[in-house]
């Protein structure tokens, strides 16, 4: 059951950083906080959900995530994205299952860990992986977990 949550999870948090990528040169940062904010509530309620919880723990989870994701959404700028999405790229492309590849921002001090964790071949011949990313930001780290898949242009499409 918690896989199940799990791979409810992934796609929300995956989205949500790749809708970040399209935020306007505005300033976004309300864009940045709804994102994160919708992507932490999402993640609350299914981790809460996942822990077998009643209704009410299930709100509460929820709307402690989309407080905790609206803060988090809000300072991981669009350079922070930049970052973590190529080395995403980099990771599946090129890291041993197990290895870590690690990225900093060095004018927000933001940093993030992408590992791939399981490399396998579908029936249809397509390599795809399983992969960790860990963000960090001010000492307070978030985990997503998903699945890619290689492309015949060679890049890496996230599938779940």
């Amino acid at each position: 059951m918690i896989a199940m949550y799990r791979r409810m999870l992934i796609p929300v948090l995956l989205i949500a950083l790749l809708v970040a990528g399209c935020e306007t040169t505005d300033g976004g940062s309300r864009t940045k906080t709804a994102i994160g904010g919708l992507g932490g509530a999402a993640a609350g309620g299914l981790l809460a959900a996942a822990a077998g919880g009643s209704a009410t723990g299930i709100a509460a989870g929820t709307i402690l995530g989309g407080l905790v994701g609206g803060l988090i959404g809000d300072r991981l700028d669009a350079a922070d994205r930049t970052h973590l999405q190529r080395t995403t790229q980099n990771a599946l492309e090129t890291s041993p299952t197990g290895t870590a590849v690690a990225w900093r921002n060095p004018d927000s001090g933001h940093t993030g860990v992408v590992m791939p964790t399981r490399t396998y071949q579908k029936a249809s011949g397509e390599y795809c992986r399983e992969f960790q990313q860990t963000v960090t930001i001010d000492g307070q780290e978030q985990k997503a977990y998903g699945t890619a898949c290689r492309q015949p242009d060679g890049s890496w499409k996230i599938v779940n």
